[in-house]
């Protein structure tokens, strides 16, 4: 070969091997899922102070190179779109269609950013995705009525989704985490659950109607300011193994079921609704648990089950009576941190001479039948001014 031909030469065996090694790099990804991911990056792109796309370098591996990738045999089964680090800026744009054809995906999630649009349907139904979480964005739209048979966990939360929430949804036989609070879902539950739900939190959002017969495996359920009514008895007796419960700002009357304070419940919300008539626990609440009965229409004198609880929130309503001396034993333990019980008609609570309750401690019993212990002045602002109720109010009421 001549001298002169050396360098071409050279340049030539150069440019095959850059060739060859993009084509091998490019082809250790299944082509349909290599053009997802150029499509991923065309619709999406980072916010400002997000490094997320720096890696994808497409001259690259995208299984060994690219963040948020995981594959295996050459196919793509986790995609974590976005910087999961707390406090890092999310990604804009919206979801391509084409994600619905990463058929080994099984796990999919997004971190809160500024990504709009709709969710495309064929995302629910990839055939093998079992975790999807895309919360805190600005995604819009109806939900599909067919989902993936092995969806396990379902977050959908903080975006501006509506509708009425499909039924099959709640009949997924694996199912055991669905979060879509703080959307724009109407419409009633479905009045049959089969899933083997563990965690169901549906807040903040328009739903209507009555509480349906949930599976007694859930532990958290939280169905708080939406426009749910009726009765809970019958759905809440069952569920004996929840320890936390939120049903606050909703339109609920009845009974409190007994049942439901010997739960292992650590938070119990049932605030500023229509529950009425008197308390009957079976048992004690859990110790140093959180309770919230406030604003309904409770009456009778307070159970002193109530009294193992650390946070206790029972003001506006319509109890009377004394208060049972346990409250007033745990408050100078300081095992009680709040207690409040003001606008009610309660007439007694004796604390012995001597006993000190700590100052880390709110009490409030202003506005009740009685004249509130000196020491027992902690009430928030929105409580008002008056310290006890009128003779003719509290007359009116013990006569019934």
């Amino acid at each position: 070969m001549a001298p002169t031909q050396l360098p071409l030469y050279s340049f030539l065996i150069f440019s095959l091997y850059i060739y060859l090694s993009i084509s091998f790099a490019s082809a250790i990804l299944h082509p349909v899922d290599y053009l997802t991911l150029q499509s991923i990056h065309r619709s999406m792109s980072d916010l400002p102070g997000s490094k997320f796309f720096s890696t994808w370098d497409f001259t690259t591996d995208p299984c060994t190179t690219f963040t948020g990738i995981s594959c295996s045999g050459g196919r793509i089964v986790s995609l974590s779109l976005g910087d999961p680090r707390a406090g890092s800026a999310g990604l804009a744009g919206t979801l391509p269609a084409s994600i619905g054809r990463l058929t080994a995906l099984t796990d999919l999630s997004l971190v809160p950013g500024r990504v709009t649009g709709t969710i495309p349907p064929s995302i629910f139904r990839l055939p093998n995705l079992r975790f999807l979480a895309l919360s805190s964005n600005l995604l819009s739209g109806r939900l599909p009525d067919s989902f993936s048979p092995f969806l396990r966990t379902i977050d959908i939360s903080s975006n501006k989704l509506s509708g009425f929430l499909p039924a099959s949804l709640f009949h997924l036989r694996d199912l055991t985490t669905l979060i879509m609070s703080h959307n724009r879902f109407v419409g009633r539950l479905p009045n049959q659950v089969s899933s083997p739900l563990i965690h169901l939190d549906l807040k903040n959002n328009l739903l209507s109607g009555q509480i349906p017969s949930l599976p007694s495996s859930l532990q958290y359920l939280s169905l708080s300011s939406n426009h749910l009514s009726g009765q809970v008895e019958t759905s809440l007796a069952k569920l004996v193994n929840l320890n936390y419960l939120d049903l606050s700002f909703n339109l609920l009357s009845g009974w409190i079921p007994g049942a439901v304070f010997s739960f292992p419940i650590r938070s119990l919300q049932l605030q500023r609704n229509s529950f009425s008539g008197h308390l009957n626990p079976t048992s004690p609440v859990r110790e140093g648990a959180l309770l919230d009965l406030s604003y309904n229409q409770l009456t009778g004198t307070i159970p002193k089950e109530l009294s193992m609880a650390g946070t206790i929130y029972l003001n506006s309503n319509k109890f009377f009576g004394e208060v049972a001396g346990e409250f007033v034993q745990r408050l100078v333990e300081g095992k009680i941190r709040l207690l409040y019980l003001q606008h009610n008609y309660l007439t007694k609570m004796v604390i012995k001479s001597g006993a000190a309750i700590p100052v880390s401690t709110s009490v409030c019993v202003q506005d009740n039948c009685m004249v509130p212990p000196v020491d027992l002045t902690s009430c928030p602002i929105r409580s008002g001014r008056r310290k006890t109720r009128p003779a003719w109010q509290c007359n009116v009421w013990a006569k019934g």
